[in-house]
């Protein structure tokens, strides 16, 4: 009896373990193994989902980068644009018959076409002019901006050249090249004398004249030596001047003009040490 299944009962499942619920086993496996593919559907996801990530990332750095080298891309081409715009008008500035855009190509070495597109803009702010045989001169823009420096010009020197004047008892002048002449752009007298020259500022001269001229002929080789004159631009007149040196675009000289002989070995030494105080001032 004990061993025989009572009627309307299920046969129990020999290989079942001892305490698992009929039915529960089967459908926890399915869900714990649905539980698994889905976790791993979820891991693959987000792995996906990071590997976009990165992918996303790592394109936006790349174009953050991309972005960072065309402007200075941009800039080298720019500051490149502006040196040669400058050196045409210096090319042009130091050329007494113009230049022709074949001759101003060959002399910064780039293209005819370069040339062009840095003529067109210089000529559009009235930096250069075409004459009529249609080479390049400087225009009448340069004379503004010259008016406009050269009060700076002046003001920037005049402490050297009171002490100048004052030390030698003479005018004291600061002399700039203007349009192939020598032109005094600043003037100043001493206080305590009783007869001195009056030289007046815009007075002009040629540059092999008188001291302060050959002064600037001087520099331009380097030779910053006092120059004296005697005579050569006022009769009865004595010279001491000295290149101003080392200020970029600049062609000028310092110097005293007096009634007597100056005594070069004392005023040149005080003439030089103006013109490097004027040099330090404006540079």
């Amino acid at each position: 009896m004990d061993a025989t299944a009572r009627s309307g009962e299920t046969p129990a499942n020999p290989s079942a373990p001892a305490d698992a619920v009929p039915g529960q086993a089967g459908t926890a496996g399915h869900v714990n193994a649905a539980g698994q593919v889905g976790a791993a559907g979820q891991v693959g996801a987000a792995g996906q989902v990071g590997a976009a990530g990165q992918v996303g990332a790592a394109g936006q750095v790349e174009e953050v980068v991309g972005r960072a080298d065309a402007v200075a891309g941009r800039a080298v081409e720019t500051s490149q644009t502006l040196d040669r715009g400058l050196r045409l008008l210096h090319l042009v500035a130091d050329a007494s018959g113009g230049l022709t855009v074949t001759e101003a190509a060959n002399q910064l070495n780039i293209g005819r076409a370069a040339v062009y597109r840095l003529v067109s803009p210089l000529i559009g702010h009235g930096m250069l002019r075409r004459d009529g045989d249609g080479r390049l001169r400087l225009g009448a823009g340069l004379l503004h901006l010259a008016r406009r420096a050269q009060p700076l010009l002046a003001e920037g020197a005049l402490p050297a050249l009171r002490r100048l004047a004052e030390q030698a008892g003479a005018t004291a002048h600061l002399t700039v090249v203007e349009g192939g002449e020598g032109v005094a752009l600043a003037v100043v007298e001493p206080s305590w004398t009783s007869f001195h020259v009056a030289y007046r500022a815009g007075a002009r001269h040629p540059l092999d004249r008188g001291a302060a001229g050959r002064a600037i002929l001087a520099g331009r080789t380097g030779d910053a030596a006092p120059v004296s004159s005697s005579g050569e631009l006022q009769a009865g007149a004595y010279g001491v001047a000295a290149p101003v040196l080392g200020v970029p675009g600049l062609e000028a000289s310092v110097g005293v003009v007096a009634l007597a002989p100056l005594d070069v070995d004392t005023i040149g030494p005080q003439v030089m040490a103006a013109a490097t105080a004027i040099t330090n001032a404006l540079r």
